[in-house]
């Protein structure tokens, strides 16, 4: 006998579906707590490794001695290498405030801060990035990235008129979702690509792509049709910002900012908001990524359009000193290094 549980019961799939969701709700809990308390601990060691060093005058070979015994006293616990005791004395040593640990740096893994403390010095600069993890969810290698390409330097740094065409707290939010400089590093084109070229590189790196846009952005479609009147038109990329509720039109231009591009996405977005937009959209948003840009020509050109537009540059890779470049092997060199060892195999 079952019970009379042959037949699935009215309901079931539904509850099943909740418990499961409860649980994945437990296990992050979990895991998050876990996380807090174990960068807590390390930052208690190694504010206690800095007292005792300073109190003494011990030198650094104590943090050898302490983690040899360590182990021998909790041989099971990962964690207390020579290395990473000296990662939570530098940990103690950058942040002394114990609310600022609680609140922040022990809301990401330790391994995240281990790499911020690592590539940054400037306190400021850190808590940024600390920040910006908990709110995107970025992996190491991404945390990386992001710190490679100097996001700090670029988040917010996009010539717009969202102040003038958008609310107060819209218009905070999308000047720091805009970026000045983009990197394009991840395309594998040379830097004077045609728009076709870019743009067909960026839609087969969409992953990439959507990655160095931010966190809320999500793909729409590439070269997306407007229908207006008798004509067809396409717009370069569209996305929908899941934080500032609207659509958001990129344009690509391989070269220089010209004002009549200006024009162009004031059409785009007219359009947008008619065909797409819910009636409880906000605004549509433009964004026109160029090559090179004058600054005083884009505030310019800005300055009498009344819809929400930001005017944004890209690189195809972070910089490299000529010396460098010199040496480094050409595009085409690692191509046929790369077809001979495929060939190999």
């Amino acid at each position: 006998m079952n019970g009379g549980m042959d037949r699935e019961p009215d309901g079931y799939e539904q509850l099943f579906r909740d418990v499961k969701q409860r649980i994945r709700e437990g296990q992050i809990r979990a895991a998050t707590s876990v996380n807090r308390e174990l960068v807590i601990l390390y930052w208690t060691i190694g504010r206690m490794i800095l007292e005792k060093q300073k109190d003494h005058g011990w030198g650094a070979k104590v943090i050898d001695r302490l983690s040899l015994d360590l182990k021998k006293a909790f041989p099971d616990q990962r964690g207390l290498s020579t290395r990473n005791l000296k990662y939570m004395r530098s940990f103690g040593e950058a942040y002394n405030d114990l609310s600022f640990v609680q609140q922040a740096a022990a809301s990401i893994p330790w391994y995240h801060n281990c790499i911020i403390m690592d590539k940054i010095k400037d306190k400021s600069i850190r808590e940024f990035y600390i920040q910006m993890t908990v709110e995107s969810g970025w992996s190491r290698n991404v945390l990386e990235l992001q710190i490679q390409s100097r996001l700090h330097n670029r988040q917010g740094m996009a010539i717009t008129n969202f102040s003038k065409t958008l609310p107060h707290i819209q218009s905070d939010l999308a000047q720091q979702v805009l970026k000045d400089p983009y990197t394009f590093e991840f395309l594998a084109i040379e830097g004077d690509a045609r728009e076709r070229e870019i743009h067909k590189a960026l839609v087969d790196q969409l992953k990439n792509f959507l990655m160095g846009l931010g966190m809320g952005f999500a793909y729409v479609g590439s070269q997306v049709k407007l229908e207006v009147g008798d004509d067809d038109f396409y717009i370069d990329l569209l996305f929908y910002h899941l934080k500032l509720r609207c659509f958001v039109a990129v344009e690509l231009k391989a070269g220089r900012f010209k004002p009549e591009f200006v024009g162009k996405m004031n059409f785009y977005l007219s359009a947008v908001d008619e065909r797409f937009s819910h009636e409880t959209d906000n605004q549509a948003i433009g964004i026109l990524l160029c090559r090179d840009r004058s600054k005083t020509v884009a505030e310019y050109s800005l300055r009498r359009i009344n819809t929400p537009m930001g005017i944004s540059t890209y690189d195809m890779g972070l910089d490299i000193p000529q010396k460098l470049q010199d040496n480094l092997p050409s595009k085409e060199t690692l191509e046929l290094e790369l077809n001979r060892n495929l060939n190999k195999n």
